[in-house]
């Protein structure tokens, strides 16, 4: 019997590999809500030793992510390649957890494929260096979830409670499991349904249960402090009102359940996988001699169901925004079943994975035909070098200037230490660039100098759904979606000229100068009207 590869051993070479890739990208400004509120969080913690943060509304996410980014910076020096590399010890950490899972419900070779197919698919690598909670509570949901299977009721109590207090949503897995054990317990006298439910080992009892919403302790706790700290639990009343009021709405539930089912079985190129399971389903099992290639046993591949179809119900009811990040924790589990399923019924399906892996590394560079987030694949990279430029061209033409423009590039201009610019810059902000918000700043053009314009959203140039008025109306009534205005309309409107536009994979940026901006003289190094210096 081959020995079992030591954990440290798998962590080191998983790192080393998750650091090579993205190592270009580790020097980056930080990226939208980054910049508008992890990172300020962090740094408020880094600074005063504060856990609730007050350069930023606090959206009441627990601490223990931006306490470990702050602590590197505190080992190594405040710099965006510092929490990316704290990042990068996460997302590795969490890729070991999948080994660790696949390995036990499967086998070591299950386990390389499923970690291959989770490094490389987009939306994990994307959010891997990205110095936001959501991927590692993933992991840590992930490391829960192994010590559920491997019945170590201590070490579920742990993780899941490290989990939550990464993220308060990762309360969703345990709670599920919670009701699993119940609905268990509720069918002990259902022999014909409990073999396929259980395990062939001894039963759970009340302290496998205890174990499982025992993370619930914490996240109160977290709550009680929060609200004698602010006087509002659940983050400010506009983040909860946008994350959570404002979606429970029967048509909007649908629709974001459509969404969620995609962004689990099929966003980015994850088709290609689940598809190949679902068509090797209909294959018999191979046989190595006489001895037939094993599946996931019924009760573990169970428990993958709960934990997932928790997540897609529970994610289309709450999220404002409905971001493929609030689903690592279901995706990996997703991977891991079709590894397993394509290993069992495929005799050479490693060239299966590996053409899945391929695809996947297609999709960090190719934007779909359909809106999708930025952060979910190198999109992020094109939206971070558009605004570096657009915003140190604005800063050394127009040091004097206000500036017209929306978030969160208003708080790269302001925020120096985000990584865009060197000194502040004076803002006028607005919500957006739809014709709506321009109109009403173009009434008002006595108080801004130049307009920064960019694109809140991915445009594809052929949608696939877009073309459907319906659909843009649903958008807009339940999603936030607004459409934003060219930069040759947006300076039409204003009254202006651009004087510098770039666009990139479908993202662009403009500076729009207005009649009356002063524009820095290199000669005096002081500003002057732009009809003097010419």
């Amino acid at each position: 019997m081959r020995s079992q590869p030591h954990p440290a051993l798998v962590f080191a070479v998983i790192f080393f590999f998750v650091f090579l890739l993205h190592a270009p990208l580790l020097q980056l400004p930080y990226f939208w809500d980054e910049a508008g509120y992890y990172v300020p969080a962090a740094r408020d913690l880094l600074l005063s030793g504060s856990l609730i943060p007050h350069t930023t509304i606090s959206n009441a996410h627990p601490p223990l992510v931006l306490a470990w980014v702050a602590l590197w910076w505190k080992c190594f020096g405040y710099a965006p390649a510092v929490a990316r590399s704290a990042m990068l010890v996460i997302a590795s950490f969490s890729l070991l957890a999948v080994f660790r899972l696949a390995e036990r419900v499967a086998n070591a070779a299950v386990a390389l494929g499923a970690v291959v197919c989770t490094g490389l698919y987009p939306v994990f690598f994307a959010q891997s260096s990205l110095a936001q909670v959501d991927l590692a509570a993933a992991g840590l949901t992930i490391w829960g979830l192994l010590a559920y299977i491997e019945r170590r009721r201590a070490a579920v109590a742990i993780w899941f409670s490290l989990a939550v207090l990464a993220k308060e949503t990762a309360i969703l897995a345990p709670v599920a499991l919670a009701g699993w054990e119940l609905a268990d317990r509720f069918l002990a006298n259902r022999v014909r349904l409990r073999r396929w439910w259980l395990e062939p080992q001894r039963p759970r009892d009340v302290r496998d249960i205890f174990a499982l919403v025992f993370p619930i302790l914490p996240l109160v706790c977290w709550y009680g402090f929060h609200y004698a700290r602010t006087g509002y639990v659940f983050g400010n009343p506009e983040f909860f009102r946008y994350n959570v009021a404002a979606t429970l709405n029967p048509l909007r539930f649908i629709l974001a359940l459509m969404l969620r089912l995609w962004q689990t079985f099929g966003y980015l190129h994850l088709w290609l996988l689940t598809g190949a399971m679902l068509a090797a389903m209909a294959l018999p099992p191979v046989k190595d001699g006489e001895i037939e290639r094993k599946r996931i046993a019924i009760p573990h591949q169970l428990t993958f169901f709960v934990v997932i179809a928790t997540y897609v119900l529970a994610m289309a009811i709450i999220g404002g925004a409905v971001l493929a990040r609030y689903l690592l924790p279901a995706v990996p589990l997703v991977i891991i079943l079709a590894v397993s399923t394509l290993r069992r019924r495929l005799r050479y399906w490693t060239l299966a994975v590996a053409g899945v892996a391929v695809f996947f590394v297609i999709a960090w560079f190719w934007n779909p035909p359909y809106g999708f987030s930025p952060e979910d694949n190198l999109a992020y990279r094109d939206y971070v070098t558009l605004h570096e430029q657009a915003e140190r061209f604005l800063e050394a033409r127009y040091p004097m200037a206000r500036v017209l423009t929306a978030w969160p590039a208003s708080d790269e201009l302001t925020r120096p230490w985000l990584g865009y610019v060197t000194r502040p810059m004076r803002v006028v902000r607005i919500e957006d660039f739809s014709l709506e918000q321009l109109l009403s700043a173009a009434d008002f053009r006595a108080n801004f100098d130049v307009a920064l314009v960019f694109s809140t959203k991915y445009e594809p140039a052929h949608p696939l759904l877009d073309r459907w008025e319906a659909w843009t109306r649903l958008k807009q009534r339940f999603f936030g979606y607004e459409r934003d205005l060219p930069a040759e309309a947006s300076a039409r409107l204003l009254g202006g000229r651009i004087v510098f536009a770039q666009e990139r994979s479908g993202q662009r940026i403009a500076v729009i100068e207005l009649g009356e901006a002063q524009v820095f003289n290199a000669k005096n190094r002081g500003p002057v009207e732009e009809g003097r210096k010419q």
